[in-house]
């Protein structure tokens, strides 16, 4: 059986659309994705704000869909859902993700909108915890099942996860508004979640952006750092581990991974995965994982700590709000004009920054 294959390479602003087109092939997308059907571009915003490592950047956007259309990928569908907390639309301006669009003639499919079907799922496999989350149902988009799927996350650290990549981008497309009530079992709910699309999607590519990548309590909160790094393969557990042996942790410390591991979903051991592309065997960012916010200890005070009896309560009844409020007050009110406007500033002095600027308007993109 052939080892899971994880490619990564070195950038830099000026070849980074065609550096991307080579990563995918090293990666075997046409291997991977099956010709003939819908493409999913799942894309993540996690915040409206612009900041550097949080989002979907707009040249890794740009070129993933500039690869898949000149492989035959025609009908490309760019999708994102929203949070409680983060406004998409606003979002993919904000991100530069909106004029990559109205470039390529395409436009976006949000998945909380009137008129996007979700249909209760039962999964094949076995879950860990989904089933008793929602026993209800489980609910997905319908417009997923059949399509191939691209996922487009960044490479950051997490205060839940750890570090989230590939797996985690699923958490933000195919659970509902109320996917907050799966936190307190965030790393089996992004198990189920790879398990329910080695069911429902034909083919599963990751692309991530490592280009500026995030520090600290993410996934806003953090300090950007240029990587000039990007990665991609079709094993999603085996690219999140890389991710994370690039800053420089062990891959299988993370719950997530180790558990996608052992359920053969995927490879969480680096000494399993080839590595094609650049030499990273010397490579460590030196990142940290357990960094935290005021908003996230409060969080993890609810889902693990001494107010996990009231979590009910607090997260699932009309008195929900005051939880939105609370982090929108934290992030929005304090953190980004205070502490992130500087760091998006120091950024935007880079060569990135420039690139960014250039993809504010569809006549300037490269």
């Amino acid at each position: 059986m052939p080892r899971s294959r994880v490619a990564v390479l070195t950038t830099s602003p000026e070849t980074v659309i065609a550096d991307y087109g080579r990563l995918m092939d090293l990666a075997g997308i046409t291997e991977a994705l099956p010709r003939g059907l819908d493409t999913l571009l799942k894309i993540n915003i996690s915040w409206h704000h612009y900041f550097p490592g949080c989002s979907t950047t707009a040249w890794q956007f740009d070129a993933v869909i500039r690869k898949l259309r000149a492989e035959g990928y025609d009908n490309l569908i760019p999708a994102q859902n929203r949070t409680v907390v983060v406004d998409p639309k606003l979002g993919a301006v904000r991100n530069h993700l909106e004029p990559v669009v109205k470039k390529h003639g395409m436009e976006f499919t949000y998945l909380y909108e009137p008129g996007i079907e979700w249909i209760k799922y039962e999964p094949k496999a076995k879950m860990l915890v989904l089933d008793q989350v929602f026993p209800e149902g489980i609910l997905i988009p319908a417009m997923f099942v059949g399509k191939n799927a691209v996922h487009l996350p960044t490479t950051k650290t997490h205060v839940f996860t750890g570090i989230t990549g590939s797996m985690k981008n699923a958490f933000g497309g195919l659970l509902r508004d109320n996917r907050h009530w799966t936190h307190s079992v965030i790393h089996e709910t992004l198990v189920d979640l790879l398990a329910i699309q080695k069911e429902i999607h034909p083919g599963l590519f990751a692309v991530m952006d490592g280009t500026i990548a995030g520090d600290g309590p993410g996934p806003r909160a953090m300090v950007p750092h240029v990587k000039n790094t990007i990665l991609a393969s079709a094993d999603q557990v085996a690219i999140d581990a890389i991710e994370a042996k690039l800053m420089g942790f062990d891959p299988m410390s993370f719950k997530f991974i180790r558990l996608a591991h052992e359920a053969g979903l995927g490879v969480g051991d680096p000494r399993e995965i080839e590595i094609v592309g650049d030499d990273i065997s010397r490579v460590n960012w030196h990142f940290h994982e357990k960094q935290e916010t005021l908003a996230s200890r409060g969080q993890k005070l609810i889902y693990w700590g001494p107010l996990k009896p009231l979590e009910h309560l607090l997260l699932r009844t009309w008195i929900v709000p005051w939880s939105y409020l609370a982090s929108r007050a934290f992030h929005d009110g304090y953190w980004f004009p205070f502490v992130g406007k500087k760091r998006v500033a120091e950024m935007m002095k880079t060569p990135w920054g420039d690139l960014f600027r250039r993809y504010g308007d569809p006549q300037t993109i490269p």
